[in-house]
């Protein structure tokens, strides 16, 4: 499913339009973008799942092209763990 397949998805069951639900995907985007990539905090929606942000150490790799060993900085990465309703919906 992509966005816009989601969006009329939530149009339908919201009984909005599209527009308007396309407003509400965009704003939900937005905040969790902003929560976890300026205040790093977690966005926890009970019973969908966790979004958080996971800081990765530094590690060794190889250039694949040339076979050097490379030193892979420490990042941070964003991580989404599925809750249980989510995980026994799929189940």
């Amino acid at each position: 499913m992509n966005k816009t397949e989601l969006v009329a998805l939530v149009a339908d069951k919201a009984g909005t339009t599209q527009v308007q639900a396309e407003t509400i995907v965009n704003a939900f985007v937005e905040v969790v973008t902003e929560t976890l990539g300026q205040r790093g905090e977690k966005v926890v929606v009970t019973g969908f799942g966790t979004f958080e942000v996971r800081n990765r150490v530094a590690r060794r790799g190889k250039n694949p092209r040339t076979g050097e060993e490379i030193v892979v900085p420490a990042q941070k990465t964003p991580a989404f763990k599925a809750g249980k309703l989510l995980k026994d919906a799929v189940k």
